[in-house]
């Protein structure tokens, strides 16, 4: 084809592109659903031309459209990597998380059962083996939701629902393709009668390999760009090599999954790149991965659609007959993931509850589209694969995604709308009416203000006052009226607003560079949590959101604990515990600009009582975060307070490049100099967020040192005691000694409480004092239970260095004693022991 023609048809393409998204958007319909008409008409028209003897002008055009060389591999090696690569940039891994449950279920199982009840359903009714049947099955599987998520999203439907269908969008693709190589390798190698479990039984290895594959070459990828730090362009430049080296690694040369590595590489540059990244430089990639994904999306709908008359040449009634078949049979299987599986998860509380109206929204929106048509024309082109399974392949999966297209994409938005989805619920619609009425009394101050500046004529200044005073009285009116909104509902609507203002916060002050970019995403995921929370259990559930944002009782921060107590491992726990500092400093500064958004905003919409609730809940967080920050003071001395100096410099320097910008919009100083300005604060800037490490050994050292009952031990004797120490980390809530247990151990209280119980008394205990010492110098087991009140940081001693230190330190000696006659022990018995053993 000339060279030429193909740019022409190809920038014609871009036009039809750029127009589909308006037009989409005025005739309400999904933008890849006009795309795929788009498409298909240009294939039927070019087909039409060059076949009829109207005329011949058209024909070299026809020609070039329907000679393009569209094959399978431009679908499955150029444009699907780009698409799965952008969605995971785009993806919140750390909300999705939270979800993984539906996610996996509806993404891996549910194409698990599509791709069984389409293969045997097509294998009880048709010729063709089952091997091949499980084929289309994996073929017509995978769903792209993109439509209804969309709608969704203008709907302002719950975000977890949309967060799991758009979860689901993703994994479902590479489940699908990966499934389809299993069946695809039997029907090309013959196998004769091969097992159902032979053929799943690869498909574990398929996973792990691609996900080690996209895991490796994404620290290497994410590595160069490190390296190219000062270089957006070169950054991007090496993300675009990413998703296709790891795509042809995995496919070609390790025979493992190129899809699963392409989503296994995305994950991890977006879980790793926003800590190793400049904000811009990652905002800046995310933006070109954006763009790049909207021209591979649309390409392949279109060129995907141009190949439909195509392959639908030489349908029968037969092939409609077995295309009823798969379309039932997959309506079926998804129907039971969605309204049997989904509502028991949801049950044991692994799952949101989804509504009856959104899961059959969801089922009517799972629309087929460029992939289910680029595998099928991957079998259609195979030549080892026997032409009577080609041809049966090719029209049930053409003919089952234009169904889909056609009948359930242009009817989705009517389904929508019967279902009531698109209605606000009577708590926002009453809400609507008081944001107005609130709105339209500022916007009358504002007018009123504007109009004096302007110096307006005062006939045209009265007669628009009066007419937005008729509007403005209506809308009062109607807020007044409305009496569905009690105080409870007002409450609820006034936390999901202050926890969105603390949101905004935080991204104005990522966006200043005052916020650690390593940090940015989880601090967000927490506003994410928050906001959730409070619109679904409301004051309770604002309540339990906020708790948990302070709390650090994660399957990653449980098992860094088993390390640095058990194997004495320390490196995760202390960049765990400095994570914590670092979001606790955050937290306080963002919480304590929350008071003025409530008195600004909140008090004007829902009154005085509801604003005066939400300054007490807010100063309630307050104090609970200095709580917890003035116990990691305690644990880590000096920590604390260096990253809190990080926040000061990195605020002054925020303030030095704001000067700086002024100067040089003013002209004030050139360009070159304004460079070196900005060169230089960009060096200190990468210095100061290299957050010094927190050595929990180091800080054993100085734990130890604070106490005072080793006061009157000198420099040599501390030393070597501190060497013989083991620091352990105990939850709020952990039993650290058992009852009857045996006494081998004495536990110092570098900081945090305790809380010790006998058969008589329950003593709390703090910083400064110990335990464990009893069962030792009585030698029998113990007779107490000791559970953490607060998260403490313990330093231990075993039972010879014990009373080694005993035999030493008058200060130790006179504690036990006091100890013990707290406890109500004999201190003559307990003093002889101590001679004893001295």
């Amino acid at each position: 084809m000339d060279i030429v023609v193909f740019l022409a048809i190809f920038a014609s393409l871009f036009l039809v592109i750029g127009a589909a998204e308006p037009l989409a958007a005025r005739l309400r319909l999904p933008f890849t659903v006009l795309l795929a008409a788009l498409g298909i008409l240009i294939g039927i028209a070019a087909a039409f031309f060059l076949r009829t003897d109207l005329t011949d002008a058209l024909n070299p055009v026809a020609e070039a459209i329907l000679g393009l060389p569209i094959r399978s591999n431009v679908f499955l090696y150029v444009f699907l990597p780009t698409l799965i690569f952008q969605a995971t940039l785009e993806m919140n891994l750390r909300r999705m998380l939270d979800d993984w449950v539906p996610i996996l279920v509806m993404a891996v199982l549910a194409v698990v059962v599509a791709t069984l009840a389409v293969g045997y359903a097509l294998a009880g009714v048709s010729t063709l083996p089952l091997m091949a049947c499980l084929m289309l099955g994996a073929i017509v599987s995978t769903t792209d939701p993109s439509a209804v998520v969309t709608i969704f999203r203008s709907l302002a439907a719950p975000r977890r629902l949309s967060r799991i269908i758009e979860g689901e969008s993703l994994l479902n693709d590479a489940a699908a393709i990966a499934l389809f190589g299993v069946f695809a390798a039997f029907v090309r190698r013959g196998t004769p009668d091969p097992t159902l479990s032979g053929a799943l039984g690869q498909f574990p290895v398929l996973i792990v390999g691609g996900v080690l594959v996209g895991w490796a070459l994404a620290r290497v990828g994410l590595r160069i760009m490190w390296l190219f730090e000062r270089f957006p362009l070169a950054q991007v430049s090496a993300s675009v090599a990413l998703p296709y080296l790891a795509y042809i690694l995995a496919e070609q040369v390790l025979a493992v999954s190129g899809v699963i590595a392409v989503v296994a590489a995305g994950m991890t540059l977006n879980y790793l790149a926003p800590g190793k990244l400049a904000p811009a430089a990652w905002t800046f990639l995310r933006d070109i991965w954006n763009v790049l994904a909207h021209w591979a999306g649309a390409l392949i709908f279109v060129l995907a659609a141009l190949l439909i008359p195509r392959m639908l040449d030489g349908v029968t009634w037969t092939d409609l007959g077995l295309t009823l078949v798969v379309l039932g049979a997959a309506v079926a299987a998804r129907a039971v993931i969605l309204f049997g599986l989904l509502p028991v998860l949801s049950a044991l509380r692994l799952s949101p509850p989804v509504e009856r109206p959104y899961r059959i929204a969801i089922l009517w929106g799972g629309l087929r589209g460029a992939v289910t048509l680029a595998l099928a024309l991957s079998v259609t082109e195979s030549l080892l694969i026997p032409a009577d399974i080609r041809r049966m392949v090719g029209i049930l999966a053409t003919s089952f995604t234009l169904f889909t297209l056609i009948v359930q994409g242009s009817s989705l938005r009517w389904v929508i709308g019967r279902l009531g989805l698109d209605r606000l619920s009577p708590l926002d619609a009453a809400l609507s009416k008081q944001v107005i009425a609130v709105a339209l009394q500022t916007v009358r101050e504002e007018v009123a203000r504007a109009s004096e500046n302007y110096e307006l004529t005062r006939e045209t200044v009265r007669s628009e006052a009066k007419r937005f005073g008729e509007r403005l009285d209506r809308a009062v009116k109607a807020a007044e009226d409305s009496t569905e909104l009690q105080d409870r509902d007002r409450i609820t609507l006034g936390l999901i607003a202050l926890a969105g203002a603390e949101r905004d916060l935080i991204l104005a002050r990522l966006r200043e560079r005052g916020i650690s970019a390593r940090l940015a995403e989880r601090i967000l995921s927490d506003a994410d949590r928050l906001i959730e929370a409070a619109r679904a259990g409301g004051r309770s559930g604002y309540q339990a959101g906020a708790r948990r944002s302070l709390g650090h009782d994660g399957r990653s921060f449980r098992a860094a604990v088993v390390l640095h107590n058990r194997l004495r491992i320390s490196a995760p726990l202390g960049r765990l515990m400095a994570d914590r500092l670092e979001i606790l400093l955050t937290q306080r500064l963002i919480l304590r600009d929350l008071h003025g958004f409530i008195d600004a905003r909140i008090r004007r919409i829902h009154g005085r009582r509801v604003a005066d609730l939400l300054h007490e809940m807010l100063d309630r967080r307050l104090n609970e975060v200095d709580k917890a920050l003035d116990g990691l003071r305690l644990q880590y001395p000096g920590y604390a307070e260096e990253l809190e100096r990080g926040f000061i410099r990195r605020t002054a320097l925020r303030m030095e490049e704001r000067e700086y910008e002024s100067m040089h919009d003013d002209g004030l100083i050139g360009a070159e100099l304004y460079t070196a300005l900005t060169q230089d604060m960009a060096a200190r800037r990468a210095e100061l967020d290299r957050r010094p490490p927190l050595d929990l050994a180091m800080q054993k050292r100085e734990l130890a040192r604070a106490l005072p009952l080793f006061a009157d031990l000198d420099d040599a004797v501390l030393t070597r005691l501190c060497r013989q120490l083991r620091a352990r980390y105990v939850r709020a809530g952990e039993l650290i000694l058992r009852k009857d247990s045996p006494g081998r151990t004495v536990y110092f209280i570098a900081s945090g409480a305790v809380e010790l119980k006998t058969a008589n008394q329950t003593l709390r205990l703090g910083r400064g004092e110990m335990f464990g010492q009893m069962a030792i110098l009585m030698r029998r087991a113990r007779r107490a239970e000791v559970r953490a009140i607060t998260p403490c940081m313990l330093l231990t001693l075993d039972q010879d260095r014990f009373l080694r230190l005993l035999k030493r330190s008058r200060r130790v000696q006179k504690a036990v004693l006091e100890a013990a006659a707290q406890r109500g022990i004999a201190i003559e018995e307990l003093g002889a022991l101590a001679k004893s053993e001295m």
